[in-house]
């Protein structure tokens, strides 16, 4: 089976023998890294934020870790 390189569209056999699947090099390999790594690539979301409760969810995280940190610190 052959597919295409998502970075540069070259024909890639699909194989054990095709060490960079679903790339053909390395080089593109990383291209694609470094595009996922710089955020151009993103998986979308589709769930709407709602401000005032990432807040306060923010607000327990932060109230957990500073517990934790606290009962670390006991010991």
């Amino acid at each position: 089976m052959n597919v295409k390189c998502p970075t540069c569209d070259k024909d890639v056999v699909w194989s054990a023998a095709s060490p960079f699947r679903p790339f053909c090099s390395e080089r593109c390999k990383l291209i694609d890294l470094g595009d996922w790594a710089a955020e151009n690539h993103r998986i979308p979301d589709k769930a709407p934020i709602d401000a005032a409760l990432s807040e306060e969810y923010l607000a327990e995280l932060e109230q957990e870790f500073i517990a934790q940190d606290n009962e670390f610190f006991k010991h």
